[in-house]
């Protein structure tokens, strides 16, 4: 880092307020979690695209990002997506590469053919007709049928999400809370707790939600659950600054939500832009004029924003932080949708850590 730089940093994190500063009374808590989700990359790789170091040379993917500091790999799976991609057998594929490379492997179930979060959970077509005990089913034989075929490969996750931003439920409308009615959706989470320690006892079973942006929302959600016994491991919620307010705020839920449970709480996703440009026809997800804490788009401002999320987990006592797809950088026939993979395009361009040529940003890193 040049010099100039290191000062601009420096004099920037002093600027942050003193409750999000680490102290030398938490500084014994780490991050022993540092991950990325790498959802994409396979495609990426099997489209030709190349990655290349802060030098400049060509490397490995999951060598660029270990040496920045990246210990665990986050992989997403689709029940039967038309893509071909983020299914059962390209997960085991990439499974083995990422545990050949000594990291540690999180299993991001969405239980769907597509994206699911906040907005959307729609079941997979498989079971769209199942009735609330059948999707218990489905639940329990789907996450142990991938958990084990992973396992028999030496490849047994170390965590498995059992949802993704499972705000108000997953596998709508059956898993869906309404009226405040939890007891659907624990029924489904129980299941995918009990399928996934079936097949690994040691396997860290994680329920995430977006609800990093407001203590109440978190509160209702995980008291809701609580409530109905559902049991799980890690707290994991979604951090993106332009949607999820401020890092104080960040700080306090982080704070009440590994209090009140008393289980390790992950920052699960999280992300900042590098430049206010989109690399191809897909507008980007979130625009590079969306700023926080007045950080600009730039590769310095990426990788401060990033150091800014990673201190304040720190202190307020959070194990590990993810950073959403760094590795997804625009690259024809890699498109965000899996219904047409080949003509959409990638949103997420501007967040990804490595720029339109496939270099990293020399910035970044995830630190313990």
């Amino acid at each position: 880092m040049k010099p100039s730089l290191r000062a601009a940093v420096v004099a920037a994190v002093l600027a942050i307020p003193a409750a999000l500063v680490p102290t030398a009374a938490s500084a014994a808590n780490t991050l022993s979690m540092r991950g990325a989700d790498v959802s994409s990359l396979q495609r990426t790789l099997d489209l030709g695209g190349k990655y290349y170091n802060a030098s400049g040379n060509a490397a490995d993917p999951y060598d660029i990002l270990k040496s920045a500091g990246v210990n665990y790999a986050r992989l997403r799976i689709w029940n039967n997506p038309a893509s071909g991609y983020n299914n059962k057998a390209k997960v085991l594929q990439q499974a083995r590469a990422i545990k050949a490379k000594g990291l540690k492997l999180l299993i991001d179930f969405h239980y769907s053919d597509t994206w699911a979060d906040p907005g959307k959970q729609f079941p997979p077509a498989a079971w769209a007709s199942h009735s609330l005990p059948q999707l218990q089913n489905d639940v329990y034989n789907y996450t142990y049928d991938v958990c084990t075929a992973l396992k028999a490969q030496g490849t047994t996750p170390d965590s498995v999400q059992v949802g993704n931003e499972i705000n108000v439920g997953m596998l709508w409308p059956r898993g869906q809370v309404t009226n405040n009615n939890f007891a659907p959706l624990a029924s489904l989470l129980k299941q995918g707790y009990n399928a996934t320690k079936a097949c690994s006892s040691a396997t860290q079973v994680w329920v995430h939600v977006a609800d990093a942006d407001s203590m109440a929302n978190m509160r209702w959600f995980y008291d809701g659950i609580k409530a109905q016994n559902v049991p799980w491991d890690v707290t994991a919620l979604s951090y993106y600054c332009m949607w999820h307010g401020t890092l104080a705020n960040l700080y306090n839920v982080i704070t009440d939500a590994r209090t009140r449970y008393g289980k390790p709480v992950v920052i699960a996703e999280t992300a900042y832009q590098f430049t206010t440009a989109d690399a191809d026809n897909e507008p980007n997800s979130i625009p590079g004029t969306v700023l926080c804490d007045n950080i600009p788009a730039t590769w310095a401002g990426q990788a401060q924003q990033f150091t800014w999320v990673q201190n304040t987990a720190r202190n307020a006592g959070a194990v590990g932080v993810f950073y959403w797809e760094p590795t997804w950088y625009a690259i024809k026939g890699n498109g965000w949708d899996p219904a047409d993979i080949n003509g959409t395009g990638d949103g997420w361009d501007n967040m990804a850590v490595f720029d339109w040529n496939g270099r990293v940003n020399p910035h970044v890193r995830w630190t313990p």
